[in-house]
């Protein structure tokens, strides 16, 4: 069951509109978003006592200071002390601290935000009291500058057959192996040779071959994807189609051709 206060339902019903993700009322909480999405982690005093004049603390993994309010002085009004990580997009609702609300929203989640949260009233009576939050963020699939993301693949046309035109894609130097795909321009995913794969030093070639025939656009796509670490890059090739020419004149032109269009 999703984490609801009464005092909180019109607020909530605009959040759930806007996509925004938050979790649990009661016990370890899960909260699940995608990559770049606004992230509200829960934390409500079951009594709705007024927080205002108290002390509330967010933790990340026990030891990141993500957002901590002591009787209206916080991060985001001159209180030192939040991990650079958090910055500028963690905030609280302050309108809803009298209703012992004492929730956060985390902007822009990234993956590194991904993580155990706690949500602690040290100074609350007996004992003090805390709440705990898993955020789970999920990758959306982009180009990414990071260790191990293949560079863009490499194209080239070998040439006409007497299937079609015989199209190789291949991927260097990437870590996690990466999937590999040839596609038309519509997206549709082409039939294709088993790719052949190469290991040097952790790092993995990927080399794919198709046969391809005359299309609307006559453009083909290689896709790579690495879905372990959310990564996708792509390029294109520009094939032209001989038609009623004799074959062996045909192949030569094809891979002139070919290699031409890949070199712009």
């Amino acid at each position: 069951m999703f984490w609801t206060a009464a005092p909180l339902l019109v607020f909530i019903c605009l959040l759930v509109f806007t996509g925004t993700t938050y979790g649990h009322k009661h016990g370890p909480g899960v909260v699940r978003v995608v990559e770049g999405e606004d992230a509200i982690l829960p934390c409500s005093l079951s009594t709705k006592e007024d927080i205002v004049q108290k002390l509330f603390d967010w933790k990340k993994d026990g030891q990141k200071e993500v957002f901590l309010y002591d009787a209206g002085i916080h991060y985001n009004n001159g209180r030192p002390g939040q991990d650079e990580q958090f910055k500028g997009r963690v905030s609280h609702f302050q309108e809803e601290l009298k209703y012992g609300n004492a929730s956060i929203i985390i902007r822009n989640t990234k993956i590194e935000d991904r993580g155990n949260y706690t949500c602690a009233f040290p100074r609350l009576k007996p004992e003090g009291k805390i709440f705990n939050i898993e955020l789970i963020v999920e990758w959306t699939f982009k180009n990414r500058n990071i260790s191990g993301a293949a560079p863009p693949p490499y194209l080239k046309n070998l040439g006409a057959t007497e299937d079609g035109v015989l199209l190789q894609c291949v991927v260097r130097g990437a870590f996690p192996k990466p999937k590999v795909e040839w596609q038309d321009s519509d997206g549709n995913v082409l039939p294709a040779e088993e790719p052949h794969v190469s290991e040097r030093g952790g790092r993995y070639d990927v080399t794919l071959l198709t046969n391809v025939t005359k299309t609307k656009t006559n453009r083909f796509r290689c896709v790579a994807t690495q879905e372990n670490i959310g990564h996708v890059t792509d390029d294109d090739i520009y094939v032209p189609f001989c038609g009623e020419i004799s074959f062996n004149w045909c192949l030569n032109l094809q891979i002139l051709l070919g290699f031409e269009e890949h070199a712009h």
